[in-house]
């Protein structure tokens, strides 16, 4: 039970209350007065074993509240001794090859075992926390939860019967005894209270009474879903459920070995830290750890890796050769790049990059040391959006860069001198430089 909810045991005190009054009501109530308030064999007959299962019932739900489901001992993975999982024979879940671990209790945990955020703590062979017996149902008190279910389920048939059975005898009696006012309003709430109680642990009993049969926790079968799912999905094969040992078995494994003791509440079989694993190999189905991981979301298990002791480091002691800046390790190799040849160029004829029948496009060759520092020197254009981003030119700029190629002396007057006239089968408009005029050709009449 867990000591500091209040709230829960607000809820088992509850829980014994409406124990108590479908139990001692009905008696007290409806059956007495209908045997006339006198005590007989009959009346003895029919109450005894009521009592015996509500008595039965009680027991098994003092246990079950009050026994600790088990936890993890501090010696199963002390640090001088960590359980060797091949030699002890322990199944858990591999990672790295050790057993399992707690991160929230920062220790190992056996196969089978879970952490509750309520009891805070690793729970042995953990069910589920149910908030009816304010504790968690493990390996010590599995036993008695199942039996409290069996019991629960008996006493209130068998008290549904006894009030069926007063209520069919007043209307099916040939002399009219008229039923009080009391005995009326009793009838009433036993029936609202217990048919209730019966639908719903009832579908919970037919839950864990099948779950023990396969000897599976509702945790595991919440992980036997997820692995259906997968081989639906064809993510992996038919894994074999590991504690599967048959139905004989697998009851012996929680209420004991003696059958004609499982109705008693007798202590769980074994210390809960390892189980029976079924290792037969079946027809279609594989053998695997368990839970199956999911090969798509999580990573492979990585054996024996182990980080070095600088970050700087790769391989055997030496520097990772892919640390290299990308961009530096392209500007300095020794490449040019190299105009791709085209039929047209997105420049202007009067450009100073222009060149006729040039495009824009670059590519890249192995070119000398020489080169390779001409290259360095010359300014870098960046190519964005808009296309190949230079520094900004003003107009006289380029006039003066293009006067000082054709030979002429920048900021001095310039006389006009007529070109030649070109032939009249050509059209050399784009090849005349910017500031020459072509004359006009005569036509004759």
């Amino acid at each position: 039970m867990h000591p500091s909810s209040f709230l829960g045991r607000l809820v088992v005190n509850l829980t014994v209350l409406l124990i108590c009054f479908i139990s001692y009501s009905s008696q007290i109530f409806i059956i007495w007065p209908w045997y006339g308030r006198v005590v007989s064999v009959e009346l003895i007959t029919l109450l005894v074993p009521f009592n015996l299962l509500v008595g039965m019932l009680f027991w098994n739900y003092f246990l079950c509240v009050y026994t600790d489901p088990g936890g993890v001992p501090d010696s199963w993975a002390s640090p001088s001794r960590i359980p060797d999982t091949n030699e002890d024979g322990y199944e858990v879940k591999k990672i790295t090859g050790g057993p399992r671990y707690c991160r929230m209790c920062e220790k190992h945990k056996p196969a089978r075992t879970h952490h509750c955020r309520q009891c805070d703590r690793c729970v042995l062979r953990m069910d589920h926390h149910c908030p009816w017996v304010n504790n968690c149902v493990g390996h010590f008190n599995y036993g008695y939860f199942v039996r409290f279910l069996f019991f629960v389920d008996l006493a209130c048939s068998y008290h549904l019967a006894m009030v069926t059975r007063r209520v069919l005898d007043e209307t099916s009696s040939a002399y009219w005894n008229a039923v009080s006012a009391v005995e009326l309003v009793f009838i009433m709430l036993n029936y609202v209270t217990c048919v209730p109680v019966v639908l719903a642990v009832g579908a919970f009993s037919l839950y864990h009474f099948s779950s023990l049969m396969s000897n599976t926790t509702t945790i595991e079968s919440w992980e036997k879903d997820r692995a259906t799912m997968m081989v639906r999905r064809g993510k992996l094969r038919e894994v074999k459920f590991p504690y599967h040992l048959g139905r004989r078995r697998n009851i012996e494994s929680v209420l004991g070995t003696n059958p004609l003791l499982w109705w008693y509440p007798l202590p769980a079989p074994g210390d809960g830290l390892k189980y029976d694993i079924n290792e037969t190999a079946e027809e279609g189905y594989e053998l695997s750890e368990w839970p199956p991981r999911d090969p798509m979301t999580e990573p492979p298990p990585q054996q024996g890796f182990n980080l070095p002791d600088s970050p700087w480091t790769y391989g055997n002691g030496s520097i990772n050769p892919e640390l290299a800046p990308s961009n530096s390790k392209t500007r300095l190799t020794p490449k040019r790049r190299v105009r791709r040849a085209a039929h047209h160029s997105t420049l202007p004829p009067y450009h100073p990059d222009y060149q006729e029948g040039a495009s824009s496009g670059y590519d890249y060759e192995e070119d000398s040391d020489s080169s390779f520092e001409e290259e360095q020197r010359r300014p870098l254009i960046r190519r964005g959006s808009e296309g190949y981003e230079i520094r900004p030119t003003g107009r006289e700029d380029i006039l003066q860069r293009y006067l000082e190629q054709i030979g002429e002396t920048p900021g001095r007057y310039h006389r006009y001198i007529p070109q030649e006239d070109s032939e009249p089968d050509t059209d050399d408009d784009e090849e005349t430089p910017i500031g020459q005029i072509r004359p006009q050709t005569k036509m004759s009449a």
